[in-house]
């Protein structure tokens, strides 16, 4: 069974007699703050994640290059002996 719009109000009228408008405005403050935390939270990981895909590791050409002579002049020496 749903409540009816009748129940509702009385719930909302007992609420606001108990707490006072200012309290639950305060409330509604706090959790506004926490959503806006949480959004700004989510974003930046968002923006973080995404400089991390950017980055890409790789040699310098002139590595590259030594390393191959380094592996040729090897397996030319291990022919040899």
């Amino acid at each position: 069974m749903a409540p009816s719009w009748f129940q509702i109000l009385i719930v909302v009228v007992l609420l606001v007699l108990l707490f006072g408008r200012g309290k639950i405005s305060e409330l509604m403050g706090d959790v506004a703050k926490g959503i806006k935390s949480f959004k700004k939270g989510m974003a930046e990981e968002e923006a973080d994640s995404k400089q991390e895909q950017r980055t890409i590791d790789h040699q310098p050409a002139e590595t590259v290059d030594a390393s191959r002579e380094t592996t040729a002049r090897n397996r030319s020496a291990e022919n040899v002996s």
